[in-house]
């Protein structure tokens, strides 16, 4: 899939709530990591690693409102319907791959 770059406001709300979102995976998966070394639970850790991803799907629909919002406003106020829809597609069909 093509990446398009693009800037954010340094420190704008979104911002700020993505990489909040993206700490807490982060401790998650380091907690996951000791749980394993410390032999832990195979069914704690597998709840706690359901936690990660629940926590990563957080930070994909914060993100996927964020493009719909901006990113793709923009394209239809610009006629590219096709290209909004392609992408917002391409998405929803890697998620049903999960």
């Amino acid at each position: 899939m093509k990446s398009h770059k693009h800037t954010h406001s340094t420190g704008s709300d979104y911002e700020k709530k993505a990489i909040r979102r993206l700490r807490i995976a982060e401790g998650q998966v380091r907690g996951l990591e000791k749980m394993l070394l410390d032999g832990k639970y195979c069914i704690d850790i597998i709840n706690q690693s359901q936690a990660v991803k629940e926590a990563l799907a957080g930070f994909e629909n914060l993100v996927l409102e964020h493009h719909l919002k901006t990113h793709v406003a923009e394209q239809m106020k610009k006629g590219e319907q096709a290209k909004a829809a392609k992408e917002i597609l391409s998405v929803y069909k890697i998620s049903r791959k999960k």
